[in-house]
C-alpha cells in the first residue's frame, strides 16, 4: 500500500492511500474484522468499495476460514442482487478485497428512515432478496445471516446482498449445525443448536426481513435475549391489521417453527403475493453466453488508460491470473457498459408484451453484466459451424487421435433475414416498433426472441413466424425470420404445450407466400 501526503486548502496535511491501481477514500463503515472504504479506479474512474481486512485481527479472533469462505463464494457468485468482488488484494499486513459500490447503504437504515414500507416497495425489495437468495442455494451456498445490515441498496434502490462471512457450502446428505447470525434473524433450529440443511434457515430470516420491510418492527425482540429466544420457538407474533390476507398466509408459511412445515424457495417463487408485478429478470430461463466476444471499444479504452497495445491487453484477458491489472480494468469497463445496457435490456423483456406499445420511459432493473444472462444474444448457427469446423481441424493437426478421418462438420444453413452491426438492444426495439405499426402481435420468449403472428383480413387465419436475433461477430448480429406451422403456434400462444425444441412444422405453400409477405412487410418498415 502506498501513501503519499498532499497540501488541501489552508495548509492543512491530507493523507491519501493508495493500494494498487485504486485510490482509497473516506470510511463507508466498520466492523469486528476491519473497515470498509470507498475507493475508485484510478484510471478507468470506477467507483468501489473496498473492505481492508487485517491479518492479525482475523486470526486472533480464529475467522480466517469464515474470510476464506467468503472470498470464495463471493468469487463465484454473478447475480444482479448479490454484491460483487472484483478484486482480492493482499498485503503482509492487509487484506484488500474490492467489491461492488452500493452507494444507497444498508437496508436498515432506509426501513429505519421510512418505517414500514408501501406494500409494492416492500414486495419489489423482497422479490430481489429472494431472487439473491435463490441463486445462492441453486450453487450449493446458504448465507446464514441475512438481515437488513447485510442487504446494500445501490443508487437506483437495488437490494445487493452481502456479507457471506457466515456462508457455508451445502452438501448433499449432510447437515449443518453452528449456530450463527443475530438473533432476531436466527430460525429456531438454529437457536435451538439443532441439525439443519440450510436453505431452510434462510427462508426464515427472509420471513422475518419481509415483515420488516411491511411493518417496520420485527416479529420476534426482545431486549433479554432468553426471552427472545423463548418467543422465536414458540413462533407466536402480532399480525397487523392491515396486512392483506394474502401476504399474511406468506409469513405464516415462512415463519412455521418446524422446518419441514416451514416454506420453500419455490413455495414463495410460486405465491400469488409475490408473483404480483414479478420482473422477469429476477427468474430468467438459461441463456447461451459466448464468453469468446471481445469488446474491442473496451480493449481501445484500457489501451488509451495504459498506454499499451492491443496485443498486451488481448494477451491478459486469456490469461488465468485474476490479479492482472489490463484483464481487470478490461473487465470494469465492459461490466460498466453492460450494466447500462442491461437497463433497457429488461425494460423491452417486461413491458413490450402483443399488442402493446413500446414504453417511451421504461422502468429500468439491474442485473449483474457477467451473469448468465440474456445480455448476450445467441451467436449464429453459421458461428457455431465454423468455430466446430476449427476447432476439429485444430486438434487434427495437434495428432488428437481422438477425431476420426472423414469426420462430417456441421455446415450452416441458409438463413432469410437482416444483418446489423447496431446494438442488439437497439435492433430489437426497432423490430417492435415496426411489428407495432403493422398491427403484429406477439408473444416474447425472451428479448431477443419472439414469435409473431398476423391475422388475414379475408379469411381470418393466422400467419406465424418467429424472429430470433443472432450474434455473427462481436459487433454484427442477424435477425432471422423463420417460418413456423399454425397448429403448433396457436397452441403456444394459448399455452396449452410446452414449447417444443423444434419449432418447425408441415406448412403450404400458401403460408409460405404469406410468410414471405410479412417478411417483407417487416423489412420495408424497417428500412423507413
Amino acid at each position: 500500500m502506498e501513501i503519499s501526503q498532499g497540501q488541501g486548502p489552508g495548509s492543512q496535511t491530507i493523507t491519501l492511500m493508495k493500494i494498487g491501481h485504486y485510490q482509497i477514500g473516506n470510511t463507508l463503515g466498520s466492523g469486528t474484522f476491519g473497515k470498509v472504504k470507498y475507493g475508485e479506479h484510478i484510471l478507468t474512474g470506477t467507483k468501489v468499495a473496498i473492505k481492508i481486512l487485517n491479518r492479525r485481527t482475523i486470526k486472533n479472533l480464529d475467522m480466517v476460514s469464515k474470510i476464506k469462505r467468503e472470498i470464495t463464494n463471493l468469487k463465484l457468485f454473478r447475480h444482479p442482487h448479490i454484491i460483487k468482488l472484483y478484486q482480492v488484494i493482499s498485503t503482509p499486513t492487509d487484506i484488500f478485497m474490492v467489491m461492488e459500490y452500493a452507494s444507497g447503504g444498508e437496508l436498515f437504515d432506509y426501513i429505519k428512515e421510512k418505517g414500514k414500507l408501501k406494500e409494492s416497495e416492500a414486495r419489489r425489495f423482497f422479490q430481489q432478496i429472494i431472487s439473491g437468495v435463490d441463486y445462492c442455494h441453486r450453487h450449493m451456498v446458504v448465507h446464514r445471516d441475512l438481515k437488513p445490515e447485510n442487504l446494500l441498496l445501490d443508487h437506483n434502490l437495488h437490494v445487493k446482498i452481502a456479507d457471506f462471512g457466515l456462508s457455508n457450502m451445502m452438501v448433499d446428505g449432510e447437515f449443518l449445525r453452528t449456530s450463527c447470525g443475530s438473533p432476531n434473524y436466527a430460525a429456531p433450529e438454529v437457536i435451538s443448536g439443532k441439525l439443519y440443511a440450510g436453505p431452510e434457515v434462510d427462508v426464515w430470516s427472509c420471513g422475518i426481513i419481509l415483515y420488516a420491510l411491511l411493518c417496520g418492527t420485527l416479529p420476534f425482540d426482545d431486549e433479554h435475549v432468553p426471552s427472545l429466544f423463548k418467543k422465536i420457538k414458540s413462533g407466536v407474533f402480532q399480525i397487523p391489521d392491515y396486512l392483506n390476507q394474502s401476504v399474511v398466509r406468506l409469513l405464516l408459511h415462512m415463519l412455521m417453527v418446524d422446518p419441514m412445515k416451514r416454506a420453500t424457495v419455490d413455495d414463495i417463487k410460486k405465491h400469488e403475493w409475490f408473483q404480483k408485478d414479478l420482473p422477469a429478470y429476477l427468474f430468467p430461463p438459461p441463456y447461451d453466453v459466448d464468453s469468446s466476444v471481445i469488446d474491442q471499444d473496451a480493449i481501445s479504452e484500457v489501451c488509451e488508460k495504459f498506454q499499451v497495445e492491443t496485443s498486451e491487453v488481448q494477451d491478459a484477458i486469456l490469461t488465468e491470473d485474476p490479479h492482472n491489472q489490463l484483464k481487470i480494468a478490461y473487465n470494469l469497463i465492459v461490466d460498466n457498459k453492460r450494466f447500462a445496457d442491461a437497463n433497457a435490456l429488461y425494460s423491452i423483456s417486461a413491458f413490450y408484451s402483443a399488442g402493446s406499445p413500446p414504453p417511451n420511459n421504461p422502468p429500468t432493473p439491474v442485473f449483474s453484466p457477467m451473469d448468465s444472462s440474456p445480455s448476450s444474444c445467441k451467436p449464429h448457427p453459421e458461428r457455431i459451424a465454423r468455430k466446430s469446423k476449427n476447432a476439429l481441424r485444430e486438434r487434427a493437426l495437434s495428432g488428437d487421435r481422438g477425431v476420426p478421418k472423414g469426420t462430417p462438420v456441421k455446415r450452416a444453413k441458409w438463413h432469410l433475414g437482416i444483418r446489423s452491426q447496431s446494438k442488439p438492444l437497439d435492433i430489437m426495439s426497432e423490430v417492435y416498433k415496426a411489428m407495432k405499426v403493422l398491427g403484429f402481435e406477439w408473444k416474447v420468449v425472451n428479448p431477443f426472441h419472439v414469435r409473431v403472428r398476423r391475422k388475414n383480413p379475408i379469411n381470418s387465419n393466422y400467419v406465424h413466424m418467429a424472429l430470433q436475433l443472432y450474434q455473427v461477430d462481436y459487433k454484427s448480429h442477424l435477425l432471422d425470420f423463420k417460418i413456423i406451422s399454425n397448429e403448433v403456434n396457436e397452441a403456444l400462444y394459448n399455452e396449452r404445450i410446452s414449447t417444443p425444441a423444434d419449432e418447425d412444422g408441415q406448412v403450404t405453400s400458401h403460408h409460405v407466400m404469406e410468410f414471405f409477405e410479412m417478411c417483407a412487410a417487416l423489412i420495408t418498415e424497417l428500412a423507413r
